[in-house]
């Protein structure tokens, strides 16, 4: 390998915008000619918002209409796509937005964490995606995409420490074995941060908000002719650290705001708090251009485990075994919950063929296949952590599809595209409880088995005004398989959510102007659910419950913009409005078991809300986020500077199906700021950032059951980074 100057200093961003490829339609298409609602993460700006070891998180707010959060720590994202996403923290979650990496599915909740190093670009593909990839991709798709590996020897070393003693390292190294078209990619990553949260209660753990986490990816890509490749991409994750930290007693009663006393590196707690995770994937893609057309195959394997224990209540003791606190505890809860057994297999076929000059189609079948194994427990803190509840769940998962996709250029200015998919999904789940806690009985098993066969799709036409403009329209269908939940470790019911199908419409329109210099997407849509699956959590049960709305409603628009406003000067821009409301005048659910303010309609017979009119859970209705890059050169050949910012911003979310003034997040603004330095024919960047610079403190998620338990935001963090290409 030979030390290259780096790309910062060899060659100043040009003044034209830089072709964006994306295959959000499983084909390399330029962004602007693809008749779907796309946005692309990739490069500096993507190198920016992952600063300071940040977790896959980091996409809130990045995107218009794309949100994330969880409750359970550096892993089990849940994403949301214009409001539509899942609150359900139980380990077979169902999600409607799908996560898939390098061109594989991620089903299970745990695996969605997987961390992001060496990537190419990140597509969100917004909006129902009923044809090329089906079940549960109602709200939309989120594509990762790792660099290739290629003929070039070549590769990089980044390194960053920060506050809390955060490590962050990442690198990759590309080499080519052989003349026979064989190459090799090795990429890894390295993150840890020291504990944070001091533990004031003598008698628990020593601090919280620590871990560390190791990743690697290897892929070996054999091209030994022009129209044939095979990839072999072989991955795997092991993460040690603390679960999600819930804080008792944060939330202001009767007011959405932390408490005047709360000390973001204080806490009292004395449960344990665990979370480990190992997983492990490989996928062999095989691409192979026959005479009748482009053969794709995908084969992969996953499985993952996971411990999660956590401090529920957020404090320590009971109001009946005193000393206890801080504030109110009712009761003491630690509780935990582990995959013991998954394994995920997945099979797709495709091809693409030419019918005629102005016709091509793809055609394929997909198969995928899933055992999930989980634990639910729970503890009795009080005595020491002696277990007092246990409930195991079995579900196997069985889900088939076909598909067609074509596309038509009617004429050199109109093109149609349409597809249609048959899908089918068997789930069989056997939930047990073995210890009851509280004295409740042993139950089960309980046996549930769901099935069912749902035809979805879509249908567009794009038009070319000018070689600058095109508009297009859309309709699609997707819909959700059929849910169960059967975490009745606490409660006796196993729920069950049936088929969600979702249609909508939306009008879009690509430009270009400023001499290429400026690229302006827009897109407004209006969709309606039927059957809407729903997730009630928490409430007096401190349980989860599957529920389907009649429907829900939703419409907004999305704006993305990139401008090269004059050379080393570059500007990413993004806004969206999005509204729901549940349409439904008879669902109602329970409310927080804590002396919370309850805005909805009261059922006075069952104290249910009634939460007909309601926006979805954690949907914020406005989405913005603006990053900005100048890059320079320094006088007399010193080198290059670039100074970058960024903003995300997002408004008030509910917590919960009810709506009431504690549970819920206020608005939400981070700002980012980095300033880097190549010297002139070098091969490294030295930089300093900062994230959450102002240290927004918001609340992100709450638990009602017990008291005004909340977590919050991360804090501000800064650091020093080093970056080697070779």
């Amino acid at each position: 390998m030979v030390l290259q100057p780096h790309s910062a200093v060899a060659e100043l961003q040009s003044s034209s915008l830089e072709e964006i490829i994306v295959t959000a339609q499983k084909q390399e298409q330029s962004l602007q000619e693809v008749a779907l609602s796309v946005d692309v993460l990739k490069g500096d700006e993507l190198d920016m918002i992952r600063a300071s070891a940040q977790d896959v998180l980091f996409l809130a707010a990045r995107s218009p209409s794309v949100y994330a959060e969880s409750s359970s720590g550096r892993t089990f994202p849940r994403f949301y796509i214009r409001g539509l996403g899942n609150t359900d923290f139980d380990l077979n979650a169902s999600q409607p937005v799908s996560l898939v990496y390098d061109d594989v599915v991620l089903e299970n909740s745990i695996l969605k964490g997987f961390p992001v190093f060496d990537t190419d670009r990140v597509e969100v593909v917004r909006g129902p995606q009923g044809t090329l990839y089906g079940r549960n991709t109602p709200a939309g798709v989120i594509r990762f995409e790792s660099v290739k590996p290629s003929t070039t020897s070549e590769g990089y070393l980044r390194g960053a420490f920060g506050r809390f003693n955060t490590v962050d390292v990442e690198g990759a190294v590309n080499v080519p074995l052989s003349n026979d078209g064989i190459s090799m990619r090795l990429s890894g990553l390295y993150q840890q941060r020291d504990d944070f949260v001091d533990n004031t209660f003598s008698g628990g753990e020593d601090g919280f908000e620590g871990f560390e986490e190791f990743a690697a990816r290897v892929q070996i890509l054999f091209q030994p002719v022009d129209n044939f490749s095979a990839l072999l991409n072989m991955h795997g994750r092991q993460l040690d650290g603390g679960s999600r930290l819930f804080r008792a007693n944060i939330i202001e009663p009767g007011d959405d705001r932390l408490v005047n006393d709360f000390r973001l590196t204080e806490t009292a707690q004395d449960a344990t708090q665990v979370l480990e995770v190992d997983n492990f994937g490989a996928s062999l893609k095989i691409d192979w251009r026959l005479p009748v057309g482009a053969l794709t195959s995908i084969t992969a394997y996953e499985t993952v485990s996971a411990d999660a224990r956590g401090d529920v209540d957020g404090g320590f003791g009971a109001d009946f075994a005193p000393p206890s606190g801080p504030g109110s505890i009712p009761f003491s809860a630690e509780t935990a919950d582990n995959i013991t057994g998954h394994d995920q297999i997945t099979q797709e076929l495709r091809l693409a063929v030419a019918v005629s000059a102005a016709v091509s189609a793809t055609v394929g079948m997909f198969l995928f296949y899933e055992n999930l194994e989980i634990e639910n427990l729970s503890f009795d803190t009080l005595a020491g952590g002696e277990l007092n509840g246990l409930a195991v769940q079995d579900q196997e998962t069985r889900a088939w599809a076909i598909f067609a996709s074509t596309q038509w250029v009617v004429t050199p200015s109109l093109e149609v595209n349409a597809g249609l998919r048959l899908s089918g999904e068997d789930k069989k789940l056997v939930a047990s409880r073995l210890i009851g806690p509280f004295g409740a009985p042993a139950l089960g098993p309980v046996r549930r088995d769901l099935d069912d066969t749902v035809v979805s799709g879509d249908i567009s036409t794009r038009y070319i005004l000018t070689e600058q403009l095109s508009i297009y329209g859309r309709y699609a269908r997707s819909f959700r398989a059929p849910n169960v939940q059967g975490r009745i470790v606490f409660g006796d019911v196993v729920t069950v959510a049936d088929t969600e199908t979702i249609d909508s419409v939306e009008f879009g329109l690509r430009s270009e102007f400023m001499e290429g210099r400026a690229r302006l997407n827009a897109t407004t849509f209006y969709f309606q659910t039927e059957d809407q699956q729903l997730t009630a959590v928490g409430g007096a049960g401190n349980f989860n419950q599957l529920l389907n709305a009649e429907s829900v409603e939703g419409y907004g628009i999305e704006l993305d913009m990139s401008l090269q406003l004059f050379e080393g000067l570059s500007v990413q821009a993004g806004y969206s409005f999005n509204h729901t409301r549940i349409d439904d005048p008879d669902l109602e659910v329970a409310v927080c078991a804590v002396a919370c303010t309850v805005l909805d309609p009261i059922n006075p017979v069952t104290g249910n809300a009634r939460i007909d009119g309601n926006s979805l859970p954690q949907a914020p209705e406005h989405i913005a986020n603006i990053s900005l890059q100048y890059e320079f050169k320094l006088p007399e050949n010193r080198g290059t500077m670039s100074l970058s910012g960024d903003v995300s911003h997002r408004s008030r979310v509910n917590f919960f199906l009810y709506d009431s003034v504690e549970f819920r997040g206020d608005d939400e603004t981070l700002v980012g700021l980095r300033a880097a330095f190549s010297p002139a024919d070098a091969a490294y960047e030295l930089a300093i950032f900062s994230r959450n610079v102002f240290d927004d403190r918001s609340i992100k998620g709450g638990i009602d059951f017990n008291n005004f338990s909340a977590f919050v935001s991360e804090p501000r963090t800064w650091g020093i980074e080093a970056s080697l290409r070779l």
